[in-house]
């Protein structure tokens, strides 16, 4: 039988492959571990809008979530769900703050509605989801590094997806990778990692073996 890590390690390969392969980069087999683990949760959070019917059942989801949240900062038994276990495992080794984990899930709110977003909204939806997943995971990779570093880069890399959809958005992308770039040097060797996947986000495609190359490249300059 797999291991629950094997297991969301699989998962983020075949659901999230760019980012999955910006966690090849983490030497430390526990950090990219726990990455992995938030790198679920996301996942996790970003279905509920998707899977549900109709509002109130993409509503009960994300609520489910939230309790699990109560669960593990509360030292309650958390409920059996392999990501739900793992990113509370995390939020005790790491000591997370509640509030990131938290906006991450309130940013999917605001998929339930079929409004298309200003960008203002649009902004702000990709800061608390992909900009704060950025945050947590630079902060698991080093707690010493300046982790809001990561949250333009997380932004950047959420807005990437969204303009595929709303392509009015890509000034406010393009923007955002610009103010990206300048903080992502901030983050130490460790933590950059954390937001390396985001050198695709201007040309996602290509084959694995030509963004593990541009992804070799940006770690190693340190610049996305």
């Amino acid at each position: 039988m797999s291991e629950p890590d094997d297991d969301l390690d699989s998962l983020i390969r075949r659901v999230d492959p760019d980012r999955w392969l910006s966690s090849r980069f983490v030497a430390d087999a526990a950090a990219r571990a726990d990455v992995i683990a938030l790198y679920a949760y996301d996942h996790e959070l970003a279905r509920a809008p998707r899977v549900a019917s109709n509002p109130l059942l993409g509503e009960i989801r994300l609520a489910w979530w939230r309790e699990m949240l109560d669960e593990a900062f509360e030292g309650r038994p958390v409920r059996h769900h392999p990501t739900a276990q793992a990113i509370a495992g995390v939020i005790a080794r790491r000591s997370l703050a509640r509030g990131p984990l938290e906006a991450m899930i309130d940013a999917r709110y605001r998929e339930l509605d079929a409004t298309p977003m200003t960008e203002i909204e649009a902004l702000d939806w990709a800061r608390d989801g992909g900009g704060q997943t950025a945050a947590l995971a630079a902060e698991i990779l080093d707690p010493a590094t300046p982790a809001e570093f990561a949250l333009a880069a997380g932004s950047a890399w959420a807005l990437s997806y969204r303009v595929r959809e709303t392509p009015a958005l890509k000034s406010a992308f393009d923007r955002t990778l610009v103010t990206a770039r300048t903080a992502a040097r901030r983050l130490s060797v460790a933590a950059f990692p954390a937001v390396a996947h985001v050198a695709l986000a201007s040309n996602p495609g290509g084959s694995e073996i030509s963004k593990r190359i541009r992804l070799t490249l940006a770690v190693a300059r340190g610049r996305i």
